[in-house]
């Protein structure tokens, strides 16, 4: 771990992070199997990705606001466990409207999770806000890049079909009860009154945090189209559905070593620089995926992957910056409802890809990190407000 930041915390949060992420990062590697057993279209794929992405992404800032008010830690656990549950009911559903259903709940697990988990990392992590933000972050990435191999595990390479993907919750509830036996230490860390009152005074700044939720939601244009559609991609290719759930898996795991290199670049360069320069890599990096294809693509969308997702902590912590006295609802807004942008996008990108073909689809995800470059260069600079030592008795609610 990283100096200045709690260890033990900040491996109970990042372990449920990566548990959340890895139920809702399997959902890609079901959808062939979906689409197969109820005969769906591309647009039909796309609106399974938005009602996960809705209900885990949309309703965020309302979490973060509870969070903000009151205080509940004991959403780490229950968060965990229902994004599991829910995916592995999905799975298993009998018909298309109760997959949507698993789908939901499993997202709701997720968005319960996120805002206070993310505030929690902030607040273990000390003085070194990116940095710790982004191992926090990598156990996302790290989640999601499992879900696909998990998923494909179980349902491919043990031969039990979609039935397979109700082993999908076991890594939720293990992590939900270590979450459990965790929640004394993390509430110790809660910020006092005086700190509150530094966060409160520093003042919010309301036009840097919009423009970083557009940012945030053309960037997930990139990560959410890609995430959904590199094994259906793969499939159109002549490709197996193996082959392209390993490459969504590159690309995520790449998405994971960014986050990890990202964090402490933002802490030594700024913010914003190292937004800027992984959008100016990400355009040609899909665009090589695409049109080489083979090895040359592979390594483009390892790239790409690093680029896209490895920014995911930076746009965090400065979301937390802008609004230092509405740390959870920050984190909410960046993490959810952005976010939540690139699922209404997938569900468009769905439809591209029936009206015209999948390669098109994939082509347009370029465009959303293109615009951003000169988003970025907009962008005021964040300011940080210094954390004091932690509250030595809890002050929220478990």
């Amino acid at each position: 771990m990283l100096a200045g930041v709690d260890s033990k915390g900040m491996a109970a949060l990042s372990s449920g992070h990566l548990a959340t992420d890895l139920a809702q990062g399997s959902l890609p590697a079901l959808l062939p199997f979906l689409t197969i057993r109820f005969d769906l279209s591309y647009t039909m794929v796309g609106a399974l990705v938005l009602a996960a992405t809705i209900s885990s992404s949309i309703i965020q800032p309302a979490f973060g606001l509870w969070s903000d008010a009151r205080g509940a830690l004991w959403l780490l656990p229950a968060g965990v466990a229902l994004a599991g549950i829910g995916m592995a009911v999905a799975s298993i559903a009998p018909s298309y409207a109760l997959v949507l259903l698993g789908v939901l709940a499993s997202g709701l697990g997720v968005a319960a999770y996120h805002p206070e988990g993310s505030k929690f990392a902030s607040y273990v992590s000390g003085n070194r806000r990116a940095s710790g933000m982004s191992l926090f972050s990598v156990g996302g990435n790290i989640g999601f890049a499992l879900g696909p191999l998990v998923a494909s595990f179980f349902v491919i390479t043990l031969g039990l079909g979609l039935d397979g993907g109700v082993f999908v919750a076991l890594p939720g509830l293990i992590v939900a009860a270590m979450l459990l036996v965790a929640l004394p230490h993390l509430a110790r860390f809660a910020p006092d009154e005086v700190v509150q009152a530094r966060r409160s005074a520093a003042g919010d700044n309301w036009r840097g945090i919009w423009l970083l939720l557009a940012i945030v939601g053309l960037r997930s244009l990139a990560h959410m189209g890609l995430f959904t559609f590199i094994p259906l991609y793969e499939i159109s290719r002549g490709e197996s559905a193996a082959y392209g759930t390993r490459l969504l898996a590159l690309f995520l795991f790449a998405g994971a070593l960014g986050t990890l290199f990202g964090g402490p670049l933002a802490d030594r360069f700024g913010r914003r620089r190292v937004l800027l320069g992984s959008f100016i890599a990400s355009p040609p990096l899909i665009l090589v995926y695409v049109l080489a294809g083979g090895p040359a693509g592979a390594v483009a969308l390892f790239f790409a992957g690093m680029a896209v997702i490895g920014t995911f902590s930076v746009s965090l912590v400065m979301s937390q910056e802008y609004l230092p006295s509405r740390v959870g609802m920050a984190s909410g807004l960046s993490i959810g409802l952005a976010i939540g942008l690139g699922g209404i996008a997938a569900i468009a990108l769905g439809a591209v890809a029936d009206a015209v073909d999948l390669e098109a689809a994939v082509l347009v995800t370029a465009l959303g990190p293109a615009i951003c470059i000169v988003l970025t260069l907009l962008l005021p600079a964040s300011r940080t407000v210094l954390p004091t030592e932690p509250a030595t008795a809890p002050t929220v609610s478990l």
